[in-house]
């Protein structure tokens, strides 16, 4: 039987658009427009109704339109009917018109999110690296999403307070909810690693057509119990007003020929790292959910030279349903391949071929 795929999403009030209704089909579906008409925004529409999370923003506020009061998004995916509102009163989301927890919502779904923002990965801050480990985290280990709010939850408390001086009676108070999620998130996050890592080499062969050796290695930034660690840096903490240790501050590792990438990779090698590490982090999700995510690539085929573009293609698998943004399609050697939509500069989006 077929994978479930996204068959309609309305946009109202999202970004630059009033009012859109886009109905992809179930493969591959190009959509092309000028720069700054909303092709991003179109397909962080997509990756907010079916993940509750945008890939631009942490503030949903951003994500309403100028001038409006609040958003609301509204699609298909396979048979279930996924609906979400911002407003002064918050996110509200619904499955088939019904309340549903977080966990219910996100087990529908999954997502892979491409862009050409993605070298950052390489060479940005590791707050990036470990938000690409949460995005894959939370869609393929059930308690991912709840370790990692818990997580995030207990330490905005506990810095608040060695912010404000308090006492130490107080802010310990806080280190039994922190270690109990910072360990469970470590011990999770080198998991997703273990799994990542033989798709990051294939998926870099791939792209770069390279035998190369790369790899990806997570740095936790404390061992054994953190709550041990926690009591041992209370001076240090103390000090710094803030908490210095735990999954907060853990790295992941880009390496090429056992050297950093960042540094050591050329930027055509780091194009095709980056390109890997997410063509890796959709193979994850298939094989540990035993379906495709829904490919949403924005943009990325002005980073790579007419080679990598072709073997980017290739990678892809062929079963999968993809929205792919484009100023041109004037690269592809397969005019055949997809279908294709134009975005116009009125807001409105139609179906060439």
């Amino acid at each position: 039987m077929p994978s479930p795929t996204l068959a309609r999403i309305c946009l109202c009030d999202f970004r630059p658009f009033t009012l859109l209704d886009f109905e992809p089909t179930a493969g591959r579906n190009f959509i092309v427009g000028s720069n700054a008409l909303g092709k991003t925004s179109l397909l962080e529409a997509v990756c907010l109704l079916l993940r509750l999370q945008s890939q631009r923003t942490t503030a949903p506020r951003e994500c309403v339109r100028f001038g409006a009061a609040r958003f609301g998004l509204d699609g298909s995916w396979g048979e279930a009917r996924l609906r979400v509102t911002f407003d002064d009163n918050g996110r509200k989301a619904f499955l088939n018109d019904t309340a549903v927890t977080v966990r219910e919502y996100l087990a529908v779904a999954k997502v892979a999110w491409m862009s050409n923002s993605d070298r950052e990965l390489i060479s940005g801050s590791g707050s990036l690296r470990r938000r690409f480990l949460d995005f894959l985290g939370v869609q393929i280990f059930p308690a991912y999403g709840e370790h990692l709010r818990a997580y995030e939850k207990a330490l905005r408390s506990r810095n608040a307070l060695l912010r404000d001086g308090r006492s130490w009676r107080e802010i310990a108070a806080f280190n039994t909810p922190l270690a109990t999620a910072g360990d469970a998130l470590r011990d999770a996050r080198i998991r997703l690693v273990e799994l990542l890592a033989p798709h990051v080499q294939q998926s870099y062969s791939d792209i770069a057509r390279s035998d190369e050796p790369v790899a990806i290695v997570y740095r936790p930034a404390h061992s054994g119990s953190l709550a041990e660690t926690l009591e041992s840096t209370r001076e240090r903490d103390t000090r710094a007003g803030v908490t210095t240790i735990g999954p907060h501050r853990d790295e992941l590792d880009i390496l090429l020929r056992e050297h950093p990438a960042a540094s050591f990779a050329s930027e055509g090698q780091q194009r095709s790292f980056a390109v890997a590490l997410k063509l890796a982090q959709a193979a994850c999700i298939r094989q540990n959910t035993g379906a495709p995510p829904i490919y949403l690539i924005d943009d990325v085929f002005g980073e790579l030279d007419t080679a990598r573009r072709e073997n980017f293609l290739a990678a892809l698998p062929r079963d999968a349903q993809m929205l792919i943004t484009t100023t041109s399609l004037a690269w592809r050697s397969n005019e055949s391949d997809g279908t294709i939509f134009r975005l116009q500069a009125d807001g409105c989006i139609e179906k060439t071929r």
